[in-house]
């Protein structure tokens, strides 16, 4: 258990520098990512907080979505 953190990091960035192929599917693991979480979800994936003012009406909303979703159901 005598690993230094000083020693770990060394460790990666011998990998990552001595890597040819790997940055460039690394630097393609990115960009997906990246398109996936900022382009999609402009684009896509609408606020269903957008139509609140006021951040209290937000936390309303959230509050009973929260309460509908997980209460038990009564019958």
């Amino acid at each position: 258990m005598g690993v230094s953190v000083k020693k770990i990091f060394q460790f990666y960035r011998d990998g990552f520098a001595g890597m040819t192929l790997g940055k460039y599917l690394w630097a393609i693991v990115l960009i997906k990512l990246f398109i996936m979480f900022a382009v999609l979800k402009l684009f896509f994936f609408k606020s269903e907080l957008s139509r609140f003012d006021t951040t209290t009406e937000k936390g309303d909303y959230v509050k009973e979505q929260l309460i509908e979703k997980f209460a038990p159901q009564q019958q």
